[in-house]
C-alpha cells in the first residue's frame, strides 16, 4: 500500500470540488480528477474507496468546516436582529473566502446524492452539522418566545431569513445578475438586504 501524502490528498479534494462545480456530478470522474491533479488514476484510491466515498467525505468535511465558521460568535440566546447579523456576517464572509463551496453543495443538493445523505444522517443523527441546526432552531424558538418574531414553519423562515443572501452570493459568484448583466456584490447591498429581511420577519 502506498503511503498517504497530505498535500496530495488536499490537492485531490480541491480539484474534485473544482471539477464538480465546473462540470457537474455527471461530468466528474476519477480519470478526469487524476488528470487535473497530474497523478496516476490509481492514486485517488489510496485515499478513497471509490468516487462515492470521495464525494461523501467531501460533503462531511466541507460541511463541518462551514458549520464551525457559521457558528463563530453566534449565541442562540441573543436578540433576534443581533443573532441574525452574526449569521449573515459569518455566511457572507465564509462564501467570499470559499467561493466554490456553495456551488458545490448546490450540485450535491440537486443530485441523487442528496437522498443518500439524508438517509445516512437520519440513521446517524448528530454526525453532520447538528450543532448548527440545533443552535439555529433554539435561536428561532427563543425569538418567538420573546415575541420578536412570529412562529413560522422552518422552511418559510429560512426562505425569508437566508435565501436572499444566498441569491446575492450566487449572482456574485456567477458574475452576472438575473438579466445576464455584470454583477458584483458589495457590503452595502448585503446590509440593505439584511435590513429588509429583519423588517419582514420582526413583529
Amino acid at each position: 500500500m502506498r503511503n498517504r501524502d497530505l498535500n496530495k490528498e488536499n490537492n485531490i479534494k480541491e480539484k474534485a470540488i473544482e471539477i464538480i462545480v465546473k462540470d457537474g456530478l455527471d461530468g466528474f470522474t476519477i480519470n478526469k480528477l487524476a488528470k487535473a491533479c497530474n497523478i496516476s488514476v490509481g492514486t485517488p484510491y489510496v485515499y478513497y474507496k471509490d468516487k462515492d466515498d470521495l464525494i461523501l467525505k467531501l460533503v462531511i468535511e466541507e460541511g463541518n468546516k462551514m458549520e464551525a465558521e457559521i457558528n463563530e460568535g453566534f449565541d442562540p440566546a441573543s436578540a433576534f436582529e443581533e443573532g441574525m447579523r452574526v449569521q449573515w456576517t459569518n455566511r457572507y464572509q465564509y462564501a467570499l473566502k470559499n467561493p466554490l463551496v456553495l456551488p458545490f453543495f448546490e450540485q450535491i443538493n440537486n443530485s441523487h446524492y442528496s437522498q443518500l445523505f439524508i438517509k445516512m444522517f437520519n440513521e446517524k443523527p448528530g454526525t453532520f452539522m447538528s450543532e448548527f441546526k440545533n443552535n439555529l432552531l433554539h435561536f428561532i424558538s427563543n425569538a418567538v418566545q420573546r415575541g420578536e418574531i412570529d412562529e413560522l414553519p422552518f422552511e418559510i423562515f429560512w426562505s425569508i431569513a437566508f435565501a436572499p443572501l444566498h441569491n446575492l452570493l450566487r449572482f456574485h459568484q456567477q458574475g452576472r445578475n438575473i438579466n445576464g448583466l455584470p454583477f458584483v456584490l458589495t457590503d452595502e447591498m448585503v446590509w440593505v438586504t439584511f435590513n429588509k429581511v429583519c423588517k419582514a420577519l420582526k413583529k
